[in-house]
């Protein structure tokens, strides 16, 4: 470790883990690893791990009596500021835990809120986090009541009610108005953006979207692809070997110069019980899948788990009814497993977006799968309708231009869209 960076790990918040295995989880250890990346993307430092095996969860405690002792004891040895527990506590066992440990309790949602509280950088993916944050929190008041951080006292709150009023209730009240502000704010955001979607759609352009288990290299994909296409600086996405590295959807315009163009989006990253909360939050954002002609679901083929990861990000598409549109599967990161590549393999590709390994192959797929529908047409269209021409030229892949007496002879390879939108210029070969 660096000297400079020596400081700054010492000074990070110390979390111990604990975790119980009640045989719900087909990975149980694969899952704890998982929490303990989540604690690091959270800039945690991991200082123990403490898992139970039981055949359910205690209700008041989650784990066990003697556990608890062990955990307290073991927070103590290891100096730990918080304890986080691999699952979501009810708000009594939340409440239950806090005073039986005397020190911060939290769980899985709560950290996976945390992270996205710290990679928020949009106005809407900031009013997206608070409004989800603040609906975990509302039935856990009580339990959480020290560590909430209040903004203000609601005015003449005092005067009205006096001494006598339950400072919980006024937090209560607190939080419930400003998740209808925050919801008023989002649908204001969420017209902005169906607006633009709808544009989108409105387009020519195909749209294709990524989509994954999070760190499974969208991000990295996206550039690999821009840097095979223009190669700008400025169009390229934050890429971070980190757990939800990015939050907010990005949208490209990609064009290989073939006349064949297409609108590539980048997306939140999914994981295994991924808050409803945020789901139902994020769902405008995610909503850019739902508009897509088709999917690259991104796996990070080098990750023993990348099959139940899979699945978490199937079932994911279900329930934002995005399970229907065509996908493309991407075998990212096979060359730490496999060689041979690129490979391409039915409706997949085992590739490395980093070592820009397969990038060219994906591309070619992509295009033939959206311009499948194409058809070569013969156009004649007179000089008179010269916009007419100057459309198929840019939207098509134009074989051949003639100019002649009585207009230009265009033989263009377009859509069936195109090849509707200006059938009346059509003429045998």
């Amino acid at each position: 470790m660096r000297e400079e960076d020596k400081g700054q790990y010492e000074e990070m918040e110390k979390a111990l883990l604990v975790g119980v295995d009640i045989g719900e989880e087909p990975d149980f250890d694969g899952a704890m690893e998982e929490l303990k990346n989540l604690a690091q993307s959270c800039l945690m430092q991991v200082t123990g791990i403490i898992t139970q095996k039981l055949d359910r969860a205690n209700k008041a405690l989650y784990v066990g009596t003697g556990k608890v002792v062990e955990v307290k004891e073991y927070a103590a040895q290891c100096e730990a500021d918080v304890v986080i527990f691999d699952n979501g506590l009810t708000p009594s066992q939340l409440t239950n835990l806090q005073k039986e440990l005397g020190m911060p309790v939290m769980d899985r949602t709560a950290l996976i809120l945390d992270i996205f509280s710290l990679r928020a950088k949009t106005r809407e993916a900031k009013l997206q986090v608070e409004t989800a944050r603040l609906q975990y929190l509302l039935p856990r008041l009580a339990g959480m009541h020290e560590a909430l951080t209040r903004q203000g006292g609601a005015s003449g709150s005092k005067s009205s009610k006096g001494a006598g009023e339950k400072k919980l209730e006024l937090d209560r009240r607190r939080i419930e108005q400003r998740i209808s502000e925050l919801r008023r704010e989002l649908e204001d955001v969420s017209r902005e953006r169906e607006t633009q979607r709808k544009k989108r759609q409105n387009s020519p352009v195909p749209q294709v979207s990524l989509v994954g288990y999070t760190n499974a290299g969208k991000s990295t994909l996206m550039n690999a692809v821009l840097n095979n296409c223009d190669g700008e600086e400025s169009k390229k996405v934050l890429e971070k070997d980190m757990l939800f590295a990015t939050l907010e959807t990005s949208v490209r315009n990609i064009d290989m110069g073939n006349n064949r163009p297409f609108l590539l989006a980048d997306t939140v990253g999914f994981i295994n019980k991924l808050p409803h909360g945020l789901v139902k939050a994020f769902r405008s954002t995610l909503e850019e899948v739902r508009g897509a002609d088709l999917l690259l679901h991104v796996v990070d083929f080098s990750d023993e788990h990348y099959k139940q990861q899979m699945k978490v990000t199937e079932d994911t598409l279900q329930e934002l009814d995005a399970g229907d549109i065509r996908v493309i599967y991407v075998y990212n990161k096979a060359d730490l497993c496999m060689d041979g590549l690129p490979k391409v393999q039915n409706n997949g590709i085992y590739m490395s977006a980093g070592c820009n390994i397969g990038v060219t192959e994906l591309l070619n797929m992509i295009t033939d799968i959206l311009y499948a529908g194409n058809s070569t047409v013969n156009y004649l269209i007179p000089y008179a309708d010269g916009g007419a021409a100057s459309y198929l030229m840019e939207h098509g892949s134009v074989i051949s231009q003639d100019y002649i007496e009585n207009g230009i002879r265009l033989v263009v390879n377009c859509t069936q869209r195109d090849k509707d939108k200006y059938k009346g210029y059509i003429v045998e070969e």
